[in-house]
């Protein structure tokens, strides 16, 4: 009895592995935008719906969802350093709270515009790739979660070889540090504020494709995203690009476990626990400083 115990967990652990790569990748921008500006966008979460449904409107044409981030990405960085430039910065100069609202405002006009162009039935990115599965043992994983985790590294990778290897990433690194100490260099730091919205609105195209090939989403559905992503970056501690990966495998695990062991319907549960109990022991998250 005590041998099969590691057989019948290896499926929820390998799934909740892989989900918790696709929280990361939802997550990536909330925390880079925070970490940056300390702020937090209450936005992100319908800026991935919206990647979502951008790559819906990319299959009617016959176009792949991976596909089109080819347009997405170029396209998604171009509306957030807008947004940022045209919107955040002034809002910041009004006061602290001003951007906050502003996302705010943004959130709510994203779900009413996706809504008149979509309706607010569900959706998703239906492919002959998603329908494909991996055998891990006697477990089946479906191949999208896979790649979920995939993509996650790989948007990490790109972020890190960035901010590590290039002027305007350590410029962003910087700013993020120490805004007073960039600027003395010489640095524009409402140039890197609105670079770093433009990123993490990029990235949100991409964790927009991935979710709506993994889980069907409504125009309203960026609210349940932005609470996952908001856990994600506390357990890791907000700004971390690792503890952000480390975060969205905790709560991956504690929903797939607590799936398997409390039933669908309760899944979300040891979630939210995780998510309480390590704001009570270590309210800076595990990488906070």
């Amino acid at each position: 009895m005590s041998a099969a115990v590691p057989s019948d967990l290896a499926a929820p652990v390998i799934m909740g592995v892989l989900l918790g790569g696709l929280y990361a990748l939802v997550a990536l921008g909330l925390s880079l935008v925070f970490g940056v500006m300390k702020l937090i966008n209450v936005a992100h979460g319908d800026f991935v719906v919206l990647g979502s449904y951008a790559a819906y409107a990319g299959m009617t044409l016959g176009l792949d969802p991976i596909l089109s981030l080819l347009v997405g990405v170029p396209a998604f960085g171009v509306m957030g350093f807008g947004l940022h430039r045209f919107l955040m910065h002034r809002a910041s100069g009004i006061s602290a709270e001003a951007p906050l609202i502003v996302a705010f405002g943004i959130s709510i006009i994203l779900q009413n515009a996706i809504q008149i162009a979509w309706s607010p039935l569900s959706r998703g990115l239906t492919t002959s790739y998603i329908l494909a599965s991996l055998r891990f043992g006697r477990a089946d994983i479906p191949l999208v979660y896979l790649l979920d985790l995939v993509a996650a590294l790989i948007v990490m990778a790109a972020l890190h070889g960035f901010l590590r290897r290039t002027y305007l990433g350590k410029a962003v690194t910087a700013a993020s540090q120490d805004a007073r100490a960039a600027q003395l260099m010489g640095i524009n730091t409402d140039t890197i504020h609105a670079l770093a919205f433009a990123i993490a609105a990029a990235t949100a195209a991409i964790a927009g494709v991935f979710l709506g090939l993994t889980f069907p989403f409504t125009p309203s559905s960026g609210v349940a995203y932005l609470i996952i992503a908001f856990g994600v970056v506390i357990i890791g501690g907000l700004g971390s690009m690792l503890g952000t990966f480390l975060g969205g495998i905790i709560l991956g695990l504690a929903q797939a476990l607590g799936g398997h062991f409390f039933g669908a319907a309760a899944q979300m549960l040891p979630v939210y626990l995780t998510v309480l109990v390590l704001l009570a022991l270590r309210p800076q998250g595990l990488f906070g400083r």
